[in-house]
């Protein structure tokens, strides 16, 4: 469980979802996290959503393998406490509004300067620059500006959400690769540390797909769909006779015949005019109706049946009750068992992507408040009776 980050040092100033996801993901793999927290609450993420005496079940989840240090960053003290964190670490994660770390004395110019070989990832909703650089911005704004709000949902609603912080956890996964390519670039002698400059709107821009170009070159601009992927045929989501639904792709050309065949339909399979994706689209409506005509007179498991065994691509779609009883997530170990601190016990979500060599894992659940704030401290130098004086003035906890 050493995992292939082991030895990196990751100092988190940061809240709630962007920076924490990613320095979890860090975490995982292991590299150690030190997140500095203000004394008293910490993290809101502490109190978010489903609480178990009194804490969020999110915030074990999103700060397991963390050291929190619970730091006031607005004395001279706690400043002078990080700007040491800042030189001993490898990496800088922090997601304040632009401006925010240097109205505090903690910019890029200032730790760069004390730790050259420093990687700074900063993530905020407009990114560093440009003319709304200094709005505010969170992963609903992200998406809703990315695009990828005005592509979700039906037709005949208004733009929907997907259900989770979409735009939040896409800026953690490119703050990650983006600080992955840095680290890089320091620990095999291609130069200095520099900033990792990610921006929710952006995250959630770079997966649209051909948006832009198909805008620009035919003027399209792309529609809710409901369940249906617009311009790709067969693909959509079917109902079945126990009031279920599945999601069958049979888009490509011979994964279309084989599904013809299943729902009984031969003379589509071998219609020359749907043999490729073009004329499939032009009959789109047709082909699925095809489709729900048939899944419609089936339960779901017999759908999922015969699809399996023709090979086409299909599933139901799953709610958390389907993922914590299916066997392929047990088998891949996405679902273990954690226990609290009172000693509850409590199944949380694995660790991907697996690494066959140095996999991550799961070394402790989220900390309470200010756990590692001693221990981070002597490593630093400070010796017990500095400490007991900081903690009385209220720079540590």
């Amino acid at each position: 469980m050493a995992g292939p980050l082991l030895g990196i040092r990751v100092v988190e100033i940061g809240t709630l979802i962007a920076a924490p996801f990613a320095t979890r993901m860090l975490a995982d793999f292991g590299a150690e996290v030190i997140k500095i927290e203000a004394p008293g609450r910490g993290d809101p993420l502490r109190e978010w959503r489903k609480l178990h005496e009194g804490t969020s079940l999110w915030w074990y989840l999103q700060a397991r393998n963390k050291k929190s240090v619970a730091l006031d960053l607005k004395t001279p003290e706690g400043l002078d406490i990080a700007c040491q964190l800042a030189a001993t670490a490898d990496v800088v994660v922090e997601n304040f509004r632009p401006g925010g770390l240097e109205k505090l004395g903690l910019g890029w110019d200032v730790l760069s300067a004390l730790n050259p070989n420093l990687v700074m990832v900063r993530i905020s909703g407009y990114g560093q620059t440009g003319p709304y650089r200094d709005r505010p911005g969170f992963g609903a704004i992200g998406e809703a500006m990315g695009g990828i709000r005005f592509t979700t949902g039906a037709p005949s609603t208004p733009p929907s959400r997907v259900g989770i912080s979409l735009g939040d956890s896409l800026a953690s996964l490119h703050a990650v690769i983006g600080a992955l390519m840095a680290l890089l670039r320091v620990k095999t002698g291609q130069g200095q540390g520099q900033v990792v400059d990610v921006s929710l709107f952006e995250s959630v821009f770079n997966l649209m797909e051909s948006l832009v170009p198909e805008y620009d070159f035919f003027g399209h601009v792309r529609e809710r769909s409901g369940g249906a992927m617009p311009g790709i045929s067969p693909s959509n989501t079917y109902p079945t006779a126990d009031g279920g639904y599945v999601v069958i792709a049979g888009n490509s050309d011979p994964i279309f015949r084989r599904l013809m065949g299943v729902i009984g339909r031969a003379d589509l399979a071998n219609d020359p005019a749907l043999r490729g994706n073009e004329g499939r689209v032009a009959r789109n409506e047709e082909l699925d109706a095809a489709i729900a005509t048939w899944s419609a007179t089936l339960p779901t498991a017999a759908v999922l049946a015969a699809l399996e065994a023709a090979e086409v691509p299909a599933s139901r779609i799953y709610s958390v009750a389907d993922i914590m009883s299916d066997p392929h997530y047990l088998a891949r170990d996405m679902i273990r068992q954690a226990v609290l601190p009172d000693g509850a016990e409590v199944k949380m979500p694995g660790v991907t992507p697996k690494l066959s060599a140095t996999p991550g894992g799961v070394r402790w659940e989220g900390p309470r408040l200010g756990e590692h704030t001693a221990d981070v401290l002597r490593g630093l130098g400070f010796d017990a009776g500095k400490i007991e004086r900081l903690q009385k003035i209220g720079v540590v906890q």
